[in-house]
């Protein structure tokens, strides 16, 4: 509060708090998705050190356990500075490398309970048996997009449009 000057945590604080007095063996994750922004990383760099040790800014320091993780996902790193990026491990990958299998698998997940695993699997075997060559069709015939897609966000429209299908089967008493 700028008038009395009285702190109060905010939601890293907090979580980070609560991780490092948990007693459980669990591993635990803080997960950072979002843009990096220059001031707080920089801030964040006795985190990432070996100490894991969050300094708030009202004197407090939180040692983490042991058992927590902290992982960022964030779109680029453009204003994060060399020390912060050489403290953290770095996994890089294109979109389009990871291709539409890993979504149709987690898309499959939230399918209603009154699909069973047999119904799951058979449209998954539809998936994967013709999205491929629907794929390279859309791709090599020559088509002109109005709007350049991606092979993910193509999928991810025939889910969209395959869930609505499925609509009558959706439990209406959860």
């Amino acid at each position: 509060d700028p008038i009395s000057h009285e702190w109060s945590d905010g939601v890293l604080a907090v979580s980070y708090r609560a991780f490092a007095t948990s007693t459980t063996p669990d591993r635990k994750w803080l997960i950072f998705d979002g843009p990096v922004d220059a001031i707080w990383i920089e801030n964040m760099n006795t985190v990432l050190d070996d100490n894991k040790k969050l300094c708030l800014m009202s004197g407090e320091i939180i040692q983490l356990a042991n058992t927590t993780n902290l992982m960022f996902e964030p779109m680029d790193l453009e204003v994060a500075s060399p020390a912060t990026v050489s403290r953290c491990g770095m996994i890089y990958m294109e979109p389009h490398m990871l291709g539409w299998q890993p979504i149709m698998k987690s898309w499959l997940n939230t399918l209603p309970a009154t699909m069973t695993q047999e119904h799951k699997d058979l449209i998954a075997e539809l998936f994967t048996r013709m999205v491929p060559c629907s794929l390279d069709f859309v791709r090599k015939a020559g088509f002109k997009e109005l709007s350049p897609t991606t092979d993910t966000n193509l999928v991810h429209s025939l889910m969209n449009i395959h869930e609505s299908m499925l609509m009558e089967f959706q439990d209406e008493q959860a």
